[in-house]
């Protein structure tokens, strides 16, 4: 049959999208890479530009993605083992790699054991599926992932059995555990540990407090969750994540190897058992190919690169340039988020000059992210700056320099 006349309805929607500014652009197509030299960071072509670009848009905070040892990890596993597991993995698709990743994302995060994934999006839907029962209670904070509303909604939890409480607002959440019903059992308070769009953080220590308060009045008490996806390997002391930042570990922690570990993959670090219970019930584990051995081996290196003196001089790095920026952007009366994070906010307030600017400084090879009602409420309009450790004092200073222009 025929695809004309669904295409056609598709259209129209897609035309609605387009009308309504909600529609992606299409896609930009890296051509090749330049590493590091004469004083910069490193630069990329796009398809179709004869420029090279600074990237101000990439995850990578630590800048490993293009570290040769990671390099050397990948193309050692991937020729001792092959390039793909062949099965999934309770269908002898478990290579070493896999469970030495688990082990040692676990020791890092300070937790018992931990279970890995394609992505940290579907490690929140595989432990929402594990977790959630007919009794169980959601909270989520107002700016949670889309990742973690997913979930809810893939686990089933009906509207009844969820909350949102204001943007670390922690007298709202009070507010949440108090209207918690009877018949509940288990109550979940999830939250990001860095939220993407504003690079402020989640107060752990405080929602932990809170939360054991609550705690003795439910069956299974109340479980803490953070996704630390932008947080773990980029932020706190020894780049342990928001945890270490605020002085306090939730229940269970959520991440991903796709930012700060600049590889591919997400995980669950929590009890054993309850990491026993994902590996018994998370669908987006138990039905899918996990990740390749290169993967695996590439994501642990990274660790051991971020456990050690190496990962302490470009967590320090990293930590100077975005002071740096973050300092250039105040001296310049630009109006931004304060905190440490490497996610840097440029609040413009106006969706034209959002994207004028955005325009403007890509016409000076750089890339960055515009963020435009209706995705932002209007009066909110940002431009998200994200700094990586490869970057220098000289490209902090190329891209201040042109916003002060």
């Amino acid at each position: 049959m025929s695809l004309n006349s669904l295409d056609e309805t598709l259209a129209g929607e897609l035309d609605n999208l387009q009308a309504a500014g909600r529609a992606k652009k299409p896609e930009r197509i890296i051509t090749g890479y330049i590493p590091p030299k004469g004083g910069c960071g490193p630069r990329y072509l796009l398809q179709g530009q004869n420029s090279e670009f600074l990237r101000l848009n990439s995850n990578s905070y630590l800048s490993l993605s293009n570290h040769p040892a990671l390099i050397e990890a990948a193309d050692e596993a991937s020729r001792k083992f092959g390039v793909g597991p062949g099965a999934v993995r309770f269908i002898d698709g478990t290579f070493i790699p896999h469970t030495g990743l688990e082990e040692r994302i676990a020791r890092f995060t300070g937790k018992p054991a931990a279970k890995i994934f394609n992505s940290a999006y579907t490690a929140n839907c595989g432990l929402a599926l594990a977790i959630g029962t007919g009794t169980t209670r959601w909270i989520g904070d107002q700016l949670n992932h889309n990742s973690i509303i997913r979930a809810m909604r893939i686990a089933g939890v009906p509207s009844a059995n969820k909350a949102i409480y204001k943007h670390n607002d922690m007298d709202d959440l009070q507010r949440c555990l108090d209207q918690v019903g009877d018949g509940i059992e288990r109550v979940v308070v999830i939250f990001d540990g860095i939220f993407s769009m504003r690079g402020d953080f989640a107060p752990i220590d405080r929602i932990k407090e809170i939360s054991e308060k609550y705690s003795p009045r439910f069956k299974d008490g109340v479980i803490t969750i953070v996704d630390d996806s932008h947080g773990i390997g980029a932020y706190g002391t020894t780049g342990r994540g928001t945890s270490e930042f605020c002085g306090a570990a939730p229940d269970i922690i959520v991440g991903t190897f796709g930012k700060a570990f600049g590889v591919n993959g997400g995980f669950v670090a929590a009890s054993k058992t309850l990491i026993e219970m994902v590996r018994q019930k998370a669908d987006t584990y138990i039905y899918t190919n996990p990740l390749s051995v290169a993967d695996c081996a590439a994501a642990a290196k990274a660790i051991d690169i971020c456990d050690g003196l190496a990962g302490s001089a470009l967590l320090k790095g990293l930590q100077e340039r975005t002071a740096q920026f973050r300092a250039g952007l105040a001296r310049l009366g630009l109006e931004s988020i304060p905190g440490p994070h490497p996610i840097v906010p440029l609040l413009v307030r106006d969706t034209a000059a959002t994207h004028t600017l955005v325009d403007k400084l890509y016409a000076n090879g750089v890339l960055v992210v515009g963020l435009t009602f209706p995705v932002v409420p209007q009066g909110e309009e940002t431009i998200r700056f994200q700094i990586n450790a490869a970057h220098t004092e000289s490209d902090i200073d190329s891209v201040l320099d042109l916003l002060s222009k």
